[in-house]
């Protein structure tokens, strides 16, 4: 008999108390449109053990504890974006995360330790789909060819982590691989990317050293951010 193949995703449910979730959500919810469509290359740098300066990193100190300690050893901070999103138009392809300005510049390829996301609320469709097969250009949203995947719903509170070198993408509003736009649904998929690293990617700013998001801010933290 073959043995059966270990999981490739761990899902934590209720992962930060139902206050600051929903606190989280609504200043996500918050701001609007603001780099909707840039919200891919809208990320930023958080030093794990720094205060942190907006809503997100306070989320990322209690969802670092979630992992476990062998992976968490080696870790020194996270990069993070919004992921903002209507499932009837899937923008994003399959993929493995990576350091892309360091591959843009040197053509290394350099993957987080892990990859996580934080779901914000639940929607049509959306599944995120995890596999160790290879995305291939050649196919719609660069899909694998062998369509072996582990799969997580979204739900709201829900946050799930896996090996930082997997394939994943994420389905269309009939959880299929997307392709040709489907009829409007009546809201986004909203959930945060949390990529956990050995050393700071490259090219990526602190939150403070941005302009972006100050919807998110920390009353604590908002006389610390670069000026106009």
């Amino acid at each position: 008999m073959k043995p059966l193949a270990a999981p490739l995703v761990t899902i934590v449910d209720r992962a930060l108390p139902a206050a600051e979730h929903r606190a989280l959500k609504s200043a996500i919810v918050g701001l609007g449109r603001e780099r909707i469509v840039a919200g891919y290359q809208t990320t930023f740098w958080y030093e794990l053990g720094t205060p942190p300066s907006n809503r997100v990193e306070q989320a990322v100190v209690k969802l670092a504890a979630l992992l476990p300690p062998r992976k968490r050893r080696s870790v020194t901070g996270v990069e993070w974006w919004l992921s903002r999103m209507r499932t009837s138009n899937v923008k994003v392809d399959f993929h493995r995360d990576r350091d892309n300005a360091r591959f843009d510049e040197t053509g290394e390829e350099t993957h987080p330790r892990v990859s996580s996301v934080l779901y914000l609320n639940e929607c049509r469709g959306g599944l995120l789909a995890v596999t160790r097969e290879a995305p291939n250009p050649e196919n719609q949203a660069f899909a694998p060819d062998v369509h072996d995947f582990d799969f997580v719903a979204p739900r709201a509170n829900r946050f799930t982590f896996f090996e930082g070198t997997l394939t994943h993408g994420v389905l269309d509003a009939n959880d299929e691989i997307p392709g040709r736009r489907l009829p409007t649904e009546p809201g986004l998929r909203l959930a945060i990317a949390v990529n956990f690293w050995d050393e700071r990617p490259w090219k990526v700013p602190q939150f403070r050293e941005s302009l972006h998001y100050r919807g998110l801010a920390l009353k604590a933290a908002r006389g610390l951010f670069s000026r106009p």
